[in-house]
C-alpha cells in the first residue's frame, strides 16, 4: 500500500488507515525502530492491561469479603 508523507510542522509523517491500526492493535503509542533501513512500528500495550480479567479468574479473586478484610488486617506483635 502506497501513502503519503505529510508535513507536521517542521517533520513529516504518515498517516496509517483506520483498518491498518485496528488489524495491528495500536492504540495511542507505538515503539518505533529502524531495522536495515526500514522504518518498524510496534504497539504498545498499556501495562496491566487484563489485569482485572486476571485476577478474577484466579482463585484469590474468588475470595469472600470477610476473607480479604483478613488479608489486609495488620499483624499484631504477638503473631510474629
Amino acid at each position: 500500500m502506497k501513502v503519503a508523507i505529510v508535513r507536521v510542522g517542521n517533520s513529516r509523517g504518515v498517516r496509517l488507515p483506520k483498518t491498518v491500526l485496528d488489524e495491528c492493535k495500536f492504540t495511542s503509542a507505538a515503539e518505533l525502530t529502524v531495522e536495515d533501513g526500514r522504518i518498524v512500528l510496534t504497539p504498545v500495550n498499556a501495562p496491566r492491561a487484563g489485569w482485572a480479567v486476571a485476577f478474577a479468574a484466579h482463585p484469590i479473586g474468588k475470595l469472600t469479603q470477610e476473607d480479604r478484610d483478613w488479608l489486609d488486617a495488620p499483624l499484631d506483635a504477638e503473631d510474629e
